[in-house]
């Protein structure tokens, strides 16, 4: 989805906080066949309203399996619908202009160069690169293909039928690790890696008319997703869910060592946002801010840097909303 404009309002008046929801996990598991085995693989949490549990709980349910192997990640995802309807046909149109299954992958987690696959029921796909995110001047790189990409869909119900009411569709996905691999960047999967990832779901709503679907005029479409991001933008990588990859199963999850040194810089980032809204310069310190922190902070009138030495790595970043981290 490219429905960023919302959080440039929200910086630039002055609101940096979100949900405080912590953002989801899977534990994801190695496929002990030569094709990915559905039967045993639990479902993901059903999604929620994008903004979190402080909106409506969805009309329809939509939930995600995932499993890998040497190769791929696998996706199975279902999702309840009355109306299965689909009408664009063509590769790298706008998707979610039809209702949509969406998925978005950080391999490294540092928020720049991700992926984003969308999904009709049509079986047409929509795939793009983004270098970094819209707020921080980032451009939809949609010329993009996830070579080897397979895709499948598949109803219970009719497609494109008013006249009846159906119960789901379903969308697989085999997303091979060599496609997320933009800049030389190969994607490393083993037992514990562990991925930012999130799923959304546009959905539209419709009337029938004369025997037709049609649009309501003037009202937004919903957005469903697995890990709520606070706000209507799926652009904002550091509130989308984690991966963890996992050879035994049960897979107990373990958050990332940097976490909350991550939690804590991204704290920084809005605020400095604000701050140079404000004064059209960073901050050079916490105390600036108003906040107490162990961040160690350097800016200028463009450019700022926060990092935090915990559990022996450092963690760092930028204007740009780049975090990195590297083991000291």
């Amino acid at each position: 989805m490219h429905r960023f404009c919302l959080i440039l309002i929200v910086l630039l008046a002055g609101v940096f906080s979100v949900s405080a929801q912590a953002p989801r996990h899977y534990v994801c598991y190695r496929t002990t066949g030569t094709s990915p085995d559905w039967q045993n693989i639990p479902w993901t949490e059903d999604f929620l309203d994008i903004e979190g549990t402080a909106k409506p709980i969805p009309l329809y349910r939509t939930r995600v399996k995932m499993q890998w192997d040497d190769t791929c990640l696998y996706v199975l995802a279902e999702l309840e619908e009355p109306h299965i309807r689909g009408t664009l046909r063509q590769r790298d149109t706008i998707i979610f202009h039809d209702n949509d299954f969406e998925v978005f992958i950080d391999p490294d987690g540092d928020t720049h160069q991700y992926y984003e696959i969308e999904i009709n029921a049509l079986n047409t796909v929509m795939d793009l690169f983004m270098v970094k995110p819209y707020r921080n001047g980032g451009q939809a790189m949609i010329n993009w293909d996830a070579k080897g990409l397979r895709t499948a869909v598949r109803f219970n119900g009719t497609l494109n039928n008013p006249a009846d009411k159906d119960s789901s569709w379903t969308v697989e996905m085999a997303i091979p690790f060599r496609a997320l691999a933009f800049y030389g960047r190969r994607s490393l999967v083993q037992d514990g890696s562990t991925w930012r990832i999130n799923f959304s779901r546009v959905q539209w709503q419709m009337d029938i008319v004369d025997g037709q679907y049609v649009k309501r005029p003037r009202t937004p479409e919903y957005n469903w997703v697995w890990s709520p991001q606070g706000m209507i933008n799926m652009h904002a990588p550091e509130h989308w869910g984690y991966l963890q990859f996992s050879v035994q199963r049960p897979g107990v999850f373990k958050e990332p060592v940097i976490a909350a040194a991550a939690n804590e810089l991204w704290n920084i980032y809005y605020r400095q946002k604000q701050y140079w809204e404000q004064h059209k310069s960073y901050a050079k310190n916490t105390e600036a801010l108003g906040i107490n922190s162990p961040a160690v902070i350097e800016g200028t009138t463009l450019q700022f840097s926060a990092s935090i030495q915990e559990a022996g790595y450092i963690t760092i970043i930028n204007q740009e909303g780049k975090i990195t981290s590297r083991h000291e």
